[in-house]
């Protein structure tokens, strides 16, 4: 009997040495949790103001890029500026982002924007609240909005029409003459008005400024958006038809990406021109090696500097600027070497 009773209480002290170690385990975890996220929140709450930016693709090199020139911008202003979403467990859409914000009583939001009506309507959301709001690169002009921060969209198409007269003339020496297929690709599910505008600028540009007697056919096709294969999808569709375009246009940093790859995929290289966008290590080392005709490089940091300085203007002067419009660069074969990786100013 005795025993017996030796071994149960060597079995139910265990039992309590184990729960007390759990226990411990435990209460250390939430300790560490609780230090993180104060620090996290003295760190925002140490600063005058406090700015999220929601974008649909906060990874992309374009946007981390946008942020941080945001982010400089607002230490030099006294406000902290955070990438709502990065450091958050789950992939919250956008839109369930703009409602975090709200909810959570921020001082400005800088925000991918578009024509659509959610977004729109959480715009003036926020700002029925009191959270001013700046879009970004797409605008939402029915909005509240206080400012827009993007690109001339027109001047950039005509920019790129003139890089498609340019391409042009060059296989005019080298080629039969005949008509140029030129595909525009534009973004399925982005209600953006700048696309058509920039799809405006290219049309006028080539009907305005060619001087030979090529024709000229512009289609524009729409690309499945919504994921990063979705989008490589679309794109190698569009290299399963019978006729290849002769210019492929891209007018986001992804879509520039998938269309190098699948001109290299397919043995394209040197039969089908690509004009991209942006700047990222990728796409200018595609360049370097002439598979990629040009780019358009935005300035990304002033972009994102430009966020701030809206806010800034708006809260010392109760308004400010309606538009601003980043800076941008050609970039082809006879200026890559200094875009090149550790090559100069237009390092990344």
């Amino acid at each position: 009997m005795k025993e017996k009773n030796v071994k149960r209480t060597v079995w139910i002290s265990g039992i309590l040495v184990l729960l007390c170690v759990i226990a411990v385990c435990v209460c250390m975890f939430l300790f560490l949790s609780y230090i993180r996220g104060f620090r996290e929140v003295t760190d925002a709450d140490s600063y005058d103001k406090y700015y999220v930016m929601i974008t649909k693709d906060r990874k992309s090199a374009f946007w981390q890029s946008v942020y941080q020139g945001a982010y400089q911008r607002g230490l030099e202003e006294n406000a902290y500026v955070d990438l709502l979403g990065e450091n958050l467990s789950e992939d919250y859409s956008r839109e369930d982002l703009m409602r975090i914000a709200i909810s959570s009583g921020v001082d400005g939001i800088f925000v991918e924007a578009d024509e659509g009506e959610r977004i729109t309507e959480l715009i003036d959301v926020a700002v029925d609240k009191g959270i001013p709001v700046v879009t970004l690169f797409g605008d939402s002009t029915h909005s509240k909005r206080c400012s827009f921060v993007g690109v001339g969209s027109y001047n950039l198409g005509r920019e790129y029409g003139r890089q498609v007269l340019k391409i042009a003339e060059e296989q005019e020496k080298t080629k039969e003459k005949g008509e140029i297929q030129v595909a525009v690709l534009m973004n399925a599910y982005t209600m953006n008005s700048g696309q058509n505008i920039i799809c405006s600028g290219i049309q006028d540009a080539i009907e305005q400024e060619k001087t030979g007697e090529t024709e000229f056919s512009v289609s524009y096709i729409t690309v499945d958006d919504t994921n990063t294969f979705a989008v490589e999808e679309s794109i190698r569709d569009i290299f399963m038809e019978e006729r290849l375009p002769d210019v492929i246009i891209c007018l986001n940093e992804l879509n520039t990406t998938c269309v190098y790859q699948a001109v290299v995929d397919y043995n394209q290289v040197g039969q089908i021109s690509i004009l991209g966008y942006y700047d990222s290590d990728t796409i200018i080392n595609a360049i370097d090696r002439d598979v990629v005709n040009a780019t358009i490089s935005i300035d990304t940091e002033q972009m994102g500097g430009f966020c701030v300085d809206a806010l800034t203007e708006y809260y010392l002067f109760g308004n400010t600027s309606q538009y601003f419009t980043a800076d941008v660069t050609l970039i082809d074969k006879s200026n890559v070497a200094q875009y090149l990786k550790g090559g100069g100013e237009g390092e990344d």
